[in-house]
């Protein structure tokens, strides 16, 4: 793999971020190396953050369930699915590294980049993933789980198993259903990328209305963002 550095002032904010301190920065570091920087200058396809938001992805769900089973003794196994399912979907996910500021330190090439890649869901929510699988690498589970703790709290504490605890696919058919007595339909609109780290957009139809779009690294999780952005349309198209 190449040597890919940030400056130290870069690594220290994003260190104080999740309150981390590496003991490798060099995990830190690939972390943020979205794959279109590696095709621009030349490095390999592991030189990418690719591979730790594989293992990242791992822990944040057995991190996420485990915070879910001891906070709820009393739910059940569907309830707690669904509740991590919204959690760990690539939207949510962004969420969470956009209010971080983490597309601020991601690596991209330059067409990325002008076309708005430090903004992109499915940019900044794998960055994420790759960089709990950089925690994980240089300090364990314990440590991935100290970092999500005050992060995962806050949501369950405003949501306690109603919004987005609900899978956004779910929201939208009921909340269409009882305003307007349809049923959403999810388009494939394109898909792009190699084999292994596809991008899908899907559209979002409610009759002959497009509600909305999103993308995501599956054709699941770009159907959970075309609803999550088509719920924040719909109180605008009411009437």
């Amino acid at each position: 793999m190449a040597n890919i550095e940030l400056n130290e002032a870069v690594l220290g904010r994003v260190q104080g971020l999740l309150g981390v301190e590496f003991k490798d920065q060099s995990l830190l570091t690939r972390a943020f190396v979205h794959r279109s920087f590696v095709n621009e200058v030349d490095l390999d396809d592991a030189d990418s953050n690719e591979r730790l938001e594989f293992l990242g992805d791992a822990a944040l769900g057995l991190v996420v369930a485990e915070i879910l089973y001891r906070r709820y003794p009393d739910r059940s196994e569907g309830d707690l699915t669904s509740a991590r399912a919204s959690i760990v979907s690539l939207n949510g996910l962004a969420d969470i590294g956009l209010s971080l500021g983490l597309g601020e330190f991601i690596q991209l090439g330059r067409g990325e980049d002008l076309s708005g890649g430090r903004s992109r869901e499915s940019v900044v929510g794998r960055a994420f993933e790759a960089l709990l699988g950089a925690i994980y690498l240089d300090q364990g589970l314990e440590a991935v789980r100290q970092a999500l703790i005050p992060i995962v709290e806050p949501q369950l504490e405003r949501n306690e198993w109603k919004g987005s605890v609900k899978d956004h696919k779910s929201q939208l058919q009921e909340q269409l259903q009882a305003e307007r007595g349809v049923t959403p339909v999810y388009e494939l609109v394109s898909e792009q990328g190699p084999d292994h780290a596809k991008t899908f957009a899907i559209s979002v139809v409610a009759g002959d209305a497009v509600l909305a779009s999103g993308e995501g690294s599956s054709k699941q999780r770009a159907e959970q963002a075309a609803a999550r952005a088509a719920l924040a349309t719909l109180p605008q198209l009411k009437g």
